[in-house]
């Protein structure tokens, strides 16, 4: 036990060829990705508050504000609301949680990317860590941008039926075969990774 002990202890203590090295600290690559994702973030950040103001200041009888509003909510082809409606304020409100969801979408492809393709973080003892984040792997890590898309998805489909009326009938049955599929796709690529990896119960229980 102890020669093989020393041997693996030798092997890890060996440094790493040159082509191998270079080939393994090629995911560096990546983090300019990552940099330019926060960036994305921000001008998200930037949106949602121009937009909460926006619905503020209409809610309060700024007049600029509304008419931003209106031309917001406005689709082409269904006519132009003259004041802040219920269904008005609740298409500006999805647009909002719209702009969340595509906000947590990114922070899981920054937090989790990186942690998983190209460098630990150590955040096992912050009180903040993500609970995702303890088990995230690239096939988790798949299953959660897809149930994000499904969500992301679901907001747009339902913006879509609040103004059923603007749109023929081709479109409403396009963009719902299209949820169909995300919804499907998300299934799909749960199923093969349960099918990969086994959870850990099923594992404890075959022994």
């Amino acid at each position: 036990m102890r020669s093989s002990d020393n041997d693996i202890s030798t092997r890890a203590n060996r440094p790493i060829r040159p082509l191998p090295n270079l080939i393994f600290m090629s995911r560096w690559l990546q983090l300019p990705l990552y940099l330019g994702l926060i960036l994305a973030q921000g001008v998200y950040v930037y949106h949602f508050w121009v937009e909460l103001i926006d619905l503020i200041g209409a809610a309060m009888g700024n007049q600029a504000a509304l008419e931003h509003v209106l031309n917001a909510v406005t689709i082409d082809g269904a006519s132009r609301p003259t004041k802040l409606t219920e269904t008005t304020i609740m298409l500006v409100v999805l647009g909002l949680i719209d702009v969340v969801m595509i906000s947590n979408l990114l922070i899981m492809v920054i937090v989790g990317g990186y942690e998983t393709f190209v460098s630990r973080m150590n955040l096992e003892s912050h009180p903040d860590q993500p609970e995702w984040l303890s088990h995230v792997n690239a096939s988790v890590l798949k299953v959660k941008l897809a149930t994000a898309i499904i969500g992301i998805s679901s907001i747009h489909l339902l913006k879509t039926f609040i103004n059923a009326g603007a749109y023929d009938a081709k479109t409403l049955i396009a963009q719902t075969g299209i949820h169909i599929t995300f919804l499907l796709s998300a299934m799909a690529i749960a199923m093969c990774d349960r099918l990969m990896a086994p959870p850990l119960e099923s594992a404890k229980n075959s022994h």
